[in-house]
């Protein structure tokens, strides 16, 4: 009985999900997989523990940039490129950015830019050594007042 119970919040969101996937026009349908196979494979990358350890980071293989290029597209290819990173470390950006698109009605050019710099920061950042984390590429800083200012 207990396990019954444990499942129903999570068919109760799969529900959920269904119903408003089914809301959807094609393209927002397209639009919403895609981004729930990003964040299904956000954790299947990143340096394993030896290369961290060894401080060698593999190098990006990069692809180029199709004309007119949508912004889940975008992700996609740049996933590929930067296979070293998390993408659950940068996964608040990347919805951000995804939302400014989608919501917001940024232009997919000016979201794409933005995407490359990301991905590209963070790749130096981890080349660096440096921790990525959501706030930006080596963490946050401290722009409080200086005891001597």
């Amino acid at each position: 009985m207990q396990t019954q119970l444990q499942g129903q919040p999570a068919a109760a969101r799969e529900r959920r999900l269904l119903r408003i996937y089914r809301t959807l026009e094609s393209d927002s349908r397209e639009t919403l997989l895609a981004f729930a196979e990003f964040l299904a494979q956000r954790n299947d990358a990143g340096p394993s523990a030896a290369e961290r350890v060894a401080g060698t980071v593999p190098e990006p293989e990069p692809e180029p940039r199709p004309a007119q290029e949508t912004v889940i597209a975008a992700i996609k290819r740049l996933r590929r490129s930067y296979p070293m990173l998390d993408s659950g470390t940068m996964l608040q950006e990347t919805s951000q950015l995804m939302a400014a698109h989608v919501l917001q009605g940024r232009e997919a050019a000016a979201v794409v830019d933005e995407l490359e710099a990301l991905f590209a920061a963070r790749y130096e950042a981890l080349k660096r050594g440096g921790k990525t984390t959501e706030t930006g590429a080596e963490g946050p800083r401290d722009d409080g007042p200086r005891e001597h200012d």
